[in-house]
């Protein structure tokens, strides 16, 4: 492939009138234009290159389309800002060297959104529903917070709508943004409960102001959230429990974990809403529990959650490589905690709750070989006792929380009998 630099124009609404001079230019002085239809067709006579349409998929062609017009000078039209969201992203990993692409930016849908509104744009959350599942949209709603989606289409402010209603977001102020910036821009405004809006424009931003219906349930961004905020059948890492078993293993932006004998998903779940960029993979042998932890994680917003539905070991093989990995069941099973153990690269963490007093001494004897944390904890919940109240014990649970090193766990030397 040619070093040439290819040029990626933003382009908005307004078309030709609204780009700048460089950006003219760089598309006047093109041999190659590539872009969408839509855009392609916003362009006047005078840009004579070769117009190529983005094929479908996108992202798999674009490595063969650069080469195929290699040598040639390249313009790329993007939507608004192209490192938003945008091609731009692509293009730099396909290219691999920021030294071979020129972009040139134009303001970003967002950007003439919350110009529109009043919104400042530091204090306002973007999410893309373009290519992406709209349950992912659950994890964002927060009571106050004020959210612009980038839409996949005219239908999706209904969908939108119809999300928020059945999530206890009903009350929450609706407005879309039409061709934003051109002749055409034009706003709706209305409530998602009652959304009666027809399909308009395709090409739309939608404004949130998101707003909790009363008694609607409360969903906090700390570990720890309502055991009843989860389908289960008991097989559910309890809220206490679950909120230090989250701190022990201390989820980082890009992570991946493994859950293992996922139950309800609860674990991996929590761990996925800690950040946007968190993945996790969790295995469940129960098929009807493999289903709930599903639904779970497109109710509570993390729809990306792999679900394996096998036994542990054997069902970890092929697994990507864990940053983290977090044992709920099944520790006693031949191999599991040594597969799960060796899986793990240098600085990972793996984290196991017990019950039982055969599954404790394993954890107990694995903590004397490679040292970590061996921590017993007990929860206690007042209830009723005849006419007054008094406590009542859960089963305590013994975890082992341990970082893998060279030397055993936590940079400590492992600890011999």
């Amino acid at each position: 492939m040619s070093h040439a630099p290819v040029t990626v124009v933003g382009i908005g609404a307004d078309g030709w009138p609204g780009l700048a001079p460089a950006s003219r230019e760089a598309l006047c002085r093109a041999d190659v234009l590539i872009g969408g239809p839509r855009q392609l067709e916003l362009l006047p006579e005078e840009c004579a290159g070769e117009r190529v349409p983005w094929p479908s998929p996108l992202r798999p062609a674009v490595p063969g389309l650069l080469a195929e017009h290699a040598g040639r000078r390249v313009c790329v039209l993007a939507s608004g800002d192209p490192m938003f969201f945008g091609i731009g992203r692509t293009l730099v990993d396909v290219l691999g060297d920021t030294a071979r692409l020129r972009v040139l930016p134009h303001p970003s849908s967002v950007s003439y959104a919350c110009a529109r509104l009043g919104w400042p744009l530091d204090d306002t959350e973007v999410l893309s529903l373009v290519g992406r599942p709209l349950a992912a949209l659950s994890a964002a709603l927060h009571h106050g917070r004020r959210l612009l989606l980038l839409s996949s289409g005219a239908d999706t402010p209904a969908e939108v709508a119809g999300l928020l209603d059945a999530r206890g977001f009903g009350p929450s102020r609706m407005t879309v943004l039409e061709q934003l910036g051109g002749e055409r821009e034009r706003h709706v405004e209305g409530t998602a409960a009652g959304w009666e809006r027809p399909p308009g424009d395709a090409l739309n931003v939608i404004a949130v102001q998101c707003l909790r219906a009363p008694g609607a349930p409360r969903l906090p961004l700390t570990p720890g959230l309502p055991d009843e905020a989860f389908e289960h059948d008991g097989q559910l890492t309890k809220r206490h429990v679950r909120a230090v078993t989250l701190a022990a293993l201390a989820p980082a932006p890009g992570e991946l974990l493994w859950d293992v004998g996922g139950g309800s998903g609860s674990i991996g779940i929590e761990w996925m809403r800690a950040h946007r960029s968190c993945r996790a993979v969790t295995v469940e042998r129960d098929a009807v529990r493999a289903g709930r932890i599903t639904r779970n994680a497109e109710a509570l917003g993390v729809p990306a959650l792999r679900v394996v539905t096998g036994a542990a070991p054997a069902a970890l093989a092929g697994l990507p490589v864990p940053d983290a990995v977090f044992i709920g069941g099944g520790l006693t099973a031949t191999g599991l905690l040594a597969a799960c153990w060796d899986a793990l690269p240098e600085g990972g963490r793996l984290v196991a709750n017990t019950v039982t007093l055969e599954s404790e001494a394993l954890l107990t004897e694995w903590y004397r070989r490679h040292g970590g944390e061996l921590t017993r904890l007990a929860v206690a919940r007042a209830v009723p006792v005849g006419g007054f109240t008094g406590w009542r014990q859960a089963m305590p649970v013994t975890q082992w929380a341990a970082v893998k090193t060279a030397t055993g766990a936590d940079g400590a030397a492992p600890v011999r009998p």
